[in-house]
């Protein structure tokens, strides 16, 4: 994985051969395990056919490495529109005459080969698209993405278990329930990380108060407390508009979830299991997750704070890359990559802790925040606004911290990501806080 002392260019170009490989072999396994009917479906109206996705992949890397960075001409043009993400909602993208499963791994595997005869011959340096290999960074990220988009769907889908892995490791360890972190400035945001897309940047001095911070997310156990407590049913705990929403669609506990006799289940992956009381509590909206965090008398952490507990170390006052330290992710420290397809359960990976003491704020489950997307003080659109800027404003709550989905590439202690609050397909979960002298 790419950091700021990775300058040699041969050094830099295994790197991003690595990391391209790692993607499309990603995309592989995500796209090869069903049949071509399967592929071409809309398995909700909330996600695109898995096909879309594939040859969307091809064209943004078509578009930004052979086009904008290598000068190529386009080598179908008249597909564009029809990848285009701004152009099409994703409801109507079946209708679309997209190209079939054969062509688009065709197309992408055709553009992947014209990139990499592209990477062995660029400099890595002259632009601000070339240096540090960002462009080819940008779109290693984008296809990891798209991966765990893809393993959204695949939990959408009906029918039976399509993809396997082993059970996340269970080296859980009994932990106070919250740590307090101590008031004081702290760097957020990042000017030095090479990959880094624009939301993440410029790095800026924020000072917060003290706060407590749950140790590890919520587990599934305890917000069954709050669903057995009535907390679906009290408008005491909703926002005005998240009890509108909770009516409206009907919620009363997690998505995927459901009860048989007594005991809740859910579907993972094409699987019917019981609801493991350890892990994290996944698929909950903002709108759940606030109010499971008033039930409990505490509140949402802001992702300020939630980047402090990831990232500041108080013996020295600089911010990491990560809770452990610079280093990449391994499994030691995070569950991250699709190496699992669930959650450790909560208090596991003792390597990843920060200096605080907080666990698992890599990895697991994207966590929500309280906080509405907006850019960092001095931010600048690059290398396009649609990436960001386009989503800022109170729509949109920021998640941190990435799930058992994303891929190391795709996750630092920098990394937002942003949903609607009604949003639960996604794989989010949240953790709670309150300010020191709160009572609980």
């Amino acid at each position: 994985m790419l950091n700021a002392d990775t300058t040699d260019p041969a050094v830099l170009r295994e790197l991003i051969a690595g990391e391209l490989a790692a993607a499309r072999e990603r995309t592989g396994r995500l796209t090869d395990c069903v049949e071509d009917d399967e592929l071409v479906a809309q398995h909700s109206p909330l996600m695109s056919p898995l096909v879309w996705d594939l040859a969307h992949i091809g064209n943004q890397e078509e578009l930004w490495l052979l086009r904008n960075v290598g000068g190529r001409d386009p080598m179908h043009p008249e597909i564009d529109p029809l990848y285009d993400a701004f152009e099409h909602p994703r409801a109507e993208r079946p209708s679309l005459p997209l190209l079939p499963p054969k062509e688009a791994r065709g197309y992408a595997h055709d553009v992947r080969g014209r990139v990499l005869d592209l990477l062995a011959a660029s400099p890595l340096e002259g632009s601000p698209l070339l240096d540090a290999g960002f462009a080819f960074g940008m779109i290693v990220q984008h296809e990891q993405q798209h991966d765990e988009t893809m393993l959204i769907t695949h939990q959408l889908r009906k029918g039976p278990a399509a993809l396997t892995a082993p059970a996340p490791p269970d080296h859980a360890d009994r932990l106070p329930a919250e740590v307090l972190v101590p008031a004081g400035p702290f760097s957020m945001g990042t000017d030095t990380e090479p990959w880094a897309l624009d939301n993440e940047r410029p790095a800026h001095r924020v000072e917060l108060p003290a706060y407590w911070l749950d140790t590890a997310p919520v587990s599934n156990a305890a917000y069954q407390v709050f669903i057995a407590d009535g907390g679906y049913d009290d408008p005491r705990w909703w926002t005005e508009r998240g009890w509108a929403h909770r009516q409206q669609a009907g919620l009363s506990a997690p998505l995927f979830w459901s009860l048989d006799g007594g005991q809740w289940m859910r579907r993972r992956f094409g699987t019917l299991e019981p609801v493991p009381p350890r892990e994290p509590v996944l698929h909950v909206s903002w709108y759940e997750a606030d109010a499971y965090a008033r039930w409990a008398g505490r509140r949402l952490p802001t992702e300020a704070e939630w980047e402090k507990a990831a990232r500041h170390d108080p013996a020295t006052g600089r911010s990491r890359r990560f809770p452990w330290g610079d280093e990449s992710p391994t499994p030691a420290h995070a569950n991250l990559g699709q190496q699992h397809l669930q959650p450790a359960p909560v208090g596991s990976y003792p390597a990843g802790q920060s200096p605080y003491g907080v666990r698992q704020l890599i990895g697991d489950v994207w966590e929500w925040t309280s906080s509405d997307f907006h850019g960092y003080p001095g931010f600048r659109v690059w290398p396009y606004k649609e990436y960001s800027e386009v989503f800022f404003g109170p729509e949109y709550k920021v998640l941190r911290g990435g799930s058992f989905a994303v891929a190391p590439v795709a996750c630092r202690g920098t990394f937002r990501n942003w949903d609607y609050p009604v949003r639960r397909q996604i794989f989010s979960g949240f953790r709670t806080a309150r300010y020191a002298g709160e009572e609980t």
